[in-house]
């Protein structure tokens, strides 16, 4: 693998996208809730240059109209579409409702996501469940706070000023800055909430 568009989109090495089957990530770029996360998580599931398995649905569409590969990709024997959608950083979506060999796992793995709050459920809490329309988590939160020294303030976060991405910080970092613990409020970019109880660098 290539490289990773965000949370659904990926390249392979031979320069072919593809679009991953039947689940929907907020749109990069847009500002919406939990975009920025949702392509991380893809990017931990199948990080770049591994190997990975693309598989087609005989009941689905092979291409999108933007010619993208539409396929399901599995790691180490894992279908990433699925565990996307049980970690909360994907949502089913079941494009003119047609429902291919995974609906099933898809739709009880995000139930199950939504249940326990965790990613873009718990982060974007107005986000509606369902599989017959394009997911839609609402921007990503209140505007950007600033320094005291003038710098922005990633408004995932409370109890200190942490700034967004780029650079990807950790724990250390903070604590550099005078920053020793963190209430995350949202996606949590820089990953500093490793136990997902809603502090970071505990």
């Amino acid at each position: 693998m290539a490289s990773v568009y965000d949370g659904d989109t990926l390249r392979l090495r031979d320069g072919r996208r593809v679009r991953l089957l039947q689940i929907d990530t907020p749109e990069l770029g847009s500002g919406e809730c939990y975009s920025r996360a949702a392509r991380t998580a893809l990017v931990r599931l199948a990080p770049l240059g591994s190997r990975i398995v693309i598989e087609t649905d005989p009941r689905l569409d092979r291409v999108d109209r933007y010619g993208r590969l539409l396929r399901y990709v599995k790691r180490n024997g894992v279908n990433v579409n699925v565990e996307l959608a049980r970690r909360g950083a994907a949502a089913p979506y079941f494009y003119r409702g047609d429902k291919g060999r995974f609906a099933g796992a898809l739709v009880r793995a995000a139930r199950g996501a939504k249940a326990a709050k965790r990613g873009l459920w718990k982060a974007c809490p107005s986000t509606v469940l369902d599989p017959f329309r394009a997911v839609e988590t609402g921007q990503s939160g209140p505007p950007m706070r600033t320094s005291p020294s003038g710098g922005k303030c990633d408004p995932n976060y409370a109890g200190g000023c942490v700034p967004p991405p780029p650079p990807d910080l950790d724990c250390a970092d903070l604590e550099r800055m005078g920053i020793h613990h963190v209430r995350v409020i949202g996606s949590d970019p820089h990953r500093l909430d490793g136990d997902n109880d809603g502090v970071g660098c505990e």
